[in-house]
């Protein structure tokens, strides 16, 4: 079970905060799947893979985590938009997409703060290089050489998720289609 946390423990933070929005909400529902887990690893079937078992147990952890935090809350009023069936409906990101999110952010957090802040401006921010460097202060041309290194820092971080989707892109029969279509 230690292995299975250091392997899938980031990916299940994220799948849970991407459906809670809170840290410490997401770190209670990351707890809680772990026990689930431990529970019921008698019952696991090996045949069916680790990784969709930990995340369905991650995503009920988290509606469990949400249903608890805002019983007594009025804060998010509940009706009918948000379930089927009588069900909270909350359709998160695949396993997949949530560790590709978290293999992001741990990348990002290894790049020169600088370099960092200029991509965080550009691409979540909204804004031009010439809007990011009047926001810092410095030069558009400073603004540039630190957007294109930050970019080859991860770029180079990065490669083995470039290699999972290629490979995908191969299995799949989409190479060979980009390439006659």
């Amino acid at each position: 079970m230690i292995e299975a946390y250091r392997q899938f423990s980031g990916p299940m933070f994220a799948t849970a905060f991407s459906l809670l929005g809170n840290r410490d909400l997401a770190a209670d529902a990351l707890q809680q799947a772990f026990v689930q887990a431990w529970r019921a690893s008698a019952t696991f079937d090996a045949t069916r893979g680790l990784q969709p078992w930990l995340y369905a147990i991650t995503r009920r952890a988290a509606v469990d985590v949400y249903r608890r935090q805002h019983r007594s809350s009025s804060q998010v009023p509940y009706d009918d938009a948000w379930s089927v069936n009588g069900e909270l409906e909350l359709e998160g990101p695949s396993l997949d997409t949530a560790w590709k999110v978290w293999q992001v952010r741990q990348a990002l957090d290894q790049i020169h703060p600088d370099e960092r802040k200029v991509l965080e401006l550009a691409y979540y921010g909204g804004l031009s290089q010439t809007e990011i460097a009047a926001r810092l202060g410095i030069a558009v041309g400073t603004v540039k050489s630190r957007t294109s290194r930050a970019q080859k820092r991860l770029a180079a971080l990065l490669t083995h998720l470039r290699d999972d989707t290629e490979a995908h892109a191969e299995s799949s029969g989409l190479r060979r289609h980009a390439r006659t279509g």
